[in-house]
């Protein structure tokens, strides 16, 4: 039996072997602020590599990064009383600028120093951007508007969970303005397809794009599309949101031009975001019962190197070759970009450092010692494929100059293989069902991986799909989208009887 990196193994408890990874791993901790995370490097450098690759792909779609406040005036939110409803419970509210003591040793907001205006922190931007827009926008020459910002978002989360559900996270949010509601629904799907391209060719992250149902959609959207990503397992997670706003906002802030006939119009606007929940995801898709396992193109590190040092006189020679490889590693491209190849000489023992590497899941580690230097080869570990048929760590001895001339294969391999097992996983799990009963047996409990139904829906509306919803939040399931990629209707929805119209996945969330 193979003994295991981590405390937990994926089927004893899924929630606390998600955990165990994040702390094993180093990706982050406990702030000592209930649901807000210190993001450790390893974490926080497979966002940075999140960001240098979507930042890439959203400019070369034309748009533009800038800046907002974190503070937005109450008032902003309160111009739009959908959108305020559907944050309500969440908003974070700072009503005075000072603090005093309380002569108790403690300190208090100074009463002399409360706001005017009560400021929200940023729990989204469509409010304060809206403002912007209605001042930028005055003739159609000025449309369309195309901007993104990266920052910081609070939202007080009652349940939370490090990386899928937390107080403050990061992410990027975009934001348009358009003459036609045409042109705004095409940007809501292009920016729909750039987020399923990244998660599949960057994070290997197989997702199922489509609509959410109207009690999914943004507060105050016309229409919100989503990518849906299955962990292992069976739940969704919703990894990517993009939304057509319609002139909802507009009218709300104003944002009027003049057309070309010189009369005053609104403007069509949309939002689509991502965030640091794409590390929970990639986690959760990825992970096995040794730890983390990243992708290539968002590791920060794809080959680390391990030399096998005993305190001998050789070990300065070891190290010396270890360098060569590092520098001719990095003159290598992989995946379109430089190799990152670290050396670790950190101070500790070999094996230590390479299992402390497993854990972190880099896609190549190389353990170099006197006998790999002394026959010119390098001992070969691929985090994809960790173990033999016969259950023993699977390292390869190759010739230096091979492995170094073949990285970049081997990395497009570990990438791909990463990709193909999830895809694999996700097909095998999206099943149909023809009636209700059969959700019901379907979901039954007891089941590992249920995963996800396909079934026909009608696309009720109002107190038809309220009536759904509530069916359903019995068994703890949610609508997930309905997939852009529609199979045939032939028959009637699963939930009201009536004629079907599309297909919608059914399943569990985080």
């Amino acid at each position: 039996m193979i003994k295991r990196a981590l405390p937990v193994t994926r089927e004893a408890d899924f929630a606390a072997w998600y955990q165990s990874v994040i702390s094993e791993a180093d990706l982050a901790e406990e702030s000592g602020v209930r649901g807000c995370m210190v993001i450790r490097p390893w974490g926080y450098g497979i966002w940075e590599r999140i960001q240098r690759l979507l930042d890439d792909r959203i400019k070369a779609t034309g748009h533009e990064n800038c800046y907002f406040p974190l503070f937005i005036p109450l008032s902003y939110f309160e111009k739009e009383a959908e959108h305020v409803e559907g944050f309500a419970k969440e908003m974070a509210v700072v009503t005075h600028h000072r603090l005093i003591s309380n002569g108790k040793g403690g300190l208090v907001p100074d009463p002399s120093a409360k706001l005017e205006e009560p400021l929200v922190v940023r729990p989204t931007s469509e409010t304060v951007i809206g403002v912007a827009f209605a001042r930028w926008v005055q003739s159609w020459r000025d449309l369309p508007v195309l901007i993104n910002q990266w920052a910081n978002v609070v939202r007080w989360e009652m349940r939370t969970r490090m990386f899928l559900r937390t107080s403050e996270f990061l992410w990027q949010e975009g934001h348009t303005a358009h003459a036609t509601a045409d042109e705004a629904r095409e940007e809501t799907l292009k920016m729909l397809e750039v987020y399923r391209s990244f998660a599949e060719d960057c994070l290997a992250l197989p997702v199922v794009a489509g609509e959410k149902p109207e009690n999914e959609r943004f507060p105050g959207a016309v229409a919100t599309y989503s990518i849906e990503a299955m962990m292992q397992d069976g739940k969704a997670l919703q990894a990517g949101t993009s939304h057509f706003l319609g002139t909802n906002f507009a009218h709300a802030q104003n944002i009027r031009f003049q057309n070309a006939e010189g009369e005053l119009e609104f403007a069509n606007t949309t939002s689509w975001g991502v965030s640091t929940r794409m590390i929970g995801g990639v986690i959760m898709v990825h992970g096995d019962d040794d730890g983390l396992r990243v992708p290539p193109r968002i590791a920060p590190w794809q080959v680390v190197i391990v030399p096998m040092l005993r305190d001998q006189p050789e070990d300065e020679a070891i190290i010396a070759y270890c360098k060569d490889l590092q520098v001719d590693l990095a003159r290598q491209s992989a995946l379109g970009e430089p190799v990152r190849a670290l050396l670790d000489l950190k101070f500790g023992k070999a094996a230590s450092k390479r299992w402390g590497w497993v854990k972190k899941g880099a896609p190549v580690i190389v353990e170099v010692g006197g006998r790999d230097m002394a026959g010119g080869n390098v001992s070969v570990i691929r985090r994809d494929r960790l173990y033999r048929e016969d259950g023993k760590l699977d390292s390869a001895v190759l010739p230096k100059s091979d492995f170094v001339g073949n990285i970049a294969a081997l990395l497009e391999e570990v990438q791909i293989s990463l990709h193909t097992e999830a895809r694999a996983r996700l097909k095998a799990n999206i099943a149909p069902a023809a009636d209700f009963a059969a959700i019901e047996a379907h979901f039954a409990e007891g089941k590992q991986n249920p995963g996800w139904l396909e079934v026909q829906w009608s696309r009720p509306t109002g107190a038809a799909l309220e009536a759904v919803v509530e069916k359903l939040k019995v068994l703890k399931l949610t609508l997930r989208n309905a997939p852009t990629e529609q199979v045939a209707i032939d028959g009637a929805c699963v939930f009201t009887g009536d004629t079907a119209v599309e297909r919608v996945l059914v399943g569990r969330s985080y």
